[in-house]
């Protein structure tokens, strides 16, 4: 029985053409470390690295100085690494209603050292107001942290319209990528934002354990290092460089990791993100339109202009994780059953404690998978 793989906001698969042969070709090749050495093999695997950075700043349309894009272990690393380093005892943050435990509990835990924060309403399709952030701004709010795309139900969240709110009122704005990188267009600089985290394994189909954080140049000269160590820089010194991207570079980087997401931006940058995104948005009309007929609850606005290609489904009257193990079981059709690390995106959606059958989309899903999947859940609603 073929594998339908509907479980790309977990991560992508397949990988972007080119990935693994990248990979491999360092480990068996190369192999040398950056930093560390002025031999060929070292400046070579450098070089790497310095185009992976370009090619970040450039999908992202960041004009900041290179060294302005950090390499991290992933999303969740560098928004923790954004939130315990720039806030102290005192300071107030905003977030959206649909945040993911990456954001959400760092700044839970943070909140025994005397930060609190605030939740932006959304309706129960996850979909938010800009304007409903303005009455949650204190004198003490010092940072703003969103989703753009809810990894729950695919709602896009108002960033533009934010945006602009945190321009006006002079407040930093850092933004969780992970549902939208390599989905949607990321304007780093029209967004004027302070940092924005990426993972380099969903939208960017790179390899796992690999991400990055563009940072605006002034927020990161008050941004604390989370880790601190070696660099292969200012060595005559015990004290962390302050000058980027060493001071929060610490360690050895995951260079095979970089070689695959090098392979996977060149493919995006290939084919087209214009491209890409049209060819997701189609996907996502089709098998909303499918999906209609069915006796489901489709979570989220359902509707391919206000979400992402993530599409949550309630099965009333059923328990979905029986049916998210049944759809592999019978049928192979991997999807994922939970509350997906986001408890109070559900109960914003009203699909707590029951969680969601998470279908999720990606570059390689094709009309047929579409087809496959909606005649195994119409199958699964008509049994008895």
């Amino acid at each position: 029985m073929k594998s339908l793989y509907f479980d790309q906001a977990a991560t992508s698969f397949p990988k972007a053409p080119g990935v693994g042969k990248a990979m491999l070709q360092y480990l068996t090749a190369n192999g040398a470390n950056i930093n560390r050495g002025s031999y060929n093999l070292a400046n070579e695997a450098a070089m790497v690295v310095l185009e992976t950075r370009e090619a970040l700043a450039q999908l992202f349309h960041c004009t900041e100085p290179v060294e302005q894009v950090i390499f991290t272990p992933g999303c969740t690393w560098g928004l923790n690494m954004l939130l315990r380093g720039y806030l102290s005892a005192g300071d107030h943050v905003i977030v959206s209603s649909l945040e993911h435990n990456a954001v959400m509990r760092p700044l839970v835990a943070l909140a025994e050292k005397g930060i609190s924060f605030s939740r932006i309403p959304a309706d129960t399709a996850g979909v938010t107001k800009a304007e409903d952030m303005l009455p949650l701004i204190k004198e003490n709010t010092k940072l703003v942290v969103v989703s753009h795309a809810s990894n729950v139900s695919g709602t896009i969240f108002p960033l533009t319209k934010v945006a602009a709110l945190c321009r006006e009122h002079h407040l930093p704005l850092v933004v969780d990528g992970a549902q939208t990188a390599g989905h949607l267009d990321i304007d780093f600089d029209s967004l004027h934002l302070a940092a924005l985290c990426v993972p380099g394994h969903k939208g960017l189909m790179g390899p796992q354990g690999i991400g990055a954080v563009l940072l605006q140049k002034a927020f990161a000269q008050k941004l604390a290092p989370l880790i601190t160590g070696g660099t292969g820089s200012a060595s005559d010194s015990e004290c962390q460089p302050n000058f980027l991207p060493d001071k929060f570079e610490s360690g050895t980087l995951n260079l095979p990791g970089i070689y695959g997401l090098n392979a996977a931006l060149k493919y995006i940058s290939q084919v087209g993100l214009p491209k890409l995104q049209h060819n997701q948005k189609q996907l996502l009309e089709k098998f909303l339109a499918l999906l209609q007929p069915l006796p489901v609850r489709i979570v989220g606005p359902g509707d391919s202009t206000r979400q992402v290609g993530v599409v949550s489904l309630d099965f009333p009257n059923r328990d979905n994780g029986m049916i998210a193990f049944q759809l592999e079981q019978k049928y192979g059709v991997l999807t994922r059953c939970g509350l997906h690390c986001a408890p109070n995106a559900h109960k914003t959606l009203q699909t707590f404690p029951q969680g969601t059958v998470r279908f999720s989309l990606g570059n390689f899903t094709t009309e047929n998978d579409l087809q496959a999947a909606v005649a195994a859940i119409k199958e699964l609603c008509t049994e008895r």
